[in-house]
């Protein structure tokens, strides 16, 4: 499998993986992404910013993140400490097709998020999720992801995590 930059070819398979992704969310009885968030502007702007990045195999598109080399403003305001104050990657937006969940594809693509951040010389991934998003904590935890404190999105706590690369 490989990360790119996704093209708006990829538009459409995006799209159905995120909307999936919220219906998910909302099966499983969470609040997160259940506020018109993320919508179709939101996706489309990550396209047009180049923030867009596919896990595609066989020419399929299993996985979607946004990739922000760049500052979250809201990570100004952690109710806690980083880990690091240098450069580093956010990462939103992550959601896998459905037909590919227990797979460790969500596992895969960070594990590539974190190669892309090294061969571009930032050695941090910060990252922030809802509280009750059970299989993204056990993906951070999983992948050595330090819990930093908490953020305010759009009116509501998240758990944010730093991991520093070597």
């Amino acid at each position: 499998m490989i990360l790119k930059t996704a093209s708006f070819a990829d538009l459409e398979a995006v799209w159905d993986i995120l909307q999936a992704a919220i219906a998910q969310r909302k099966e499983d009885g969470s609040t997160q992404w259940q506020d018109g968030y993320p919508n179709s502007k939101t996706v489309v702007d990550d396209f047009a910013k180049g923030y867009s990045y596919v896990l595609v195999e066989n020419e399929v598109v299993v996985a979607y993140a946004a990739i922000i080399f760049g500052e979250e403003p809201t990570y100004n305001d952690l109710q806690g400490e980083w880990l690091s104050h240098s450069d580093y990657v956010v990462v939103h937006r992550v959601a896998t097709a459905p037909e590919y969940k227990g797979k460790g594809i969500a596992t895969l693509l960070f594990e590539k998020i974190e190669a892309l951040s090294i061969s571009k010389n930032v050695f941090s991934i910060k990252v922030d999720t809802n509280f009750d998003n059970f299989p993204m904590l056990k993906i951070l935890k999983k992948l050595g992801y330090t819990y930093c404190g908490e953020i305010v999105v759009r009116g509501a706590p998240r758990k944010a995590f730093e991991k520093l690369l070597k």
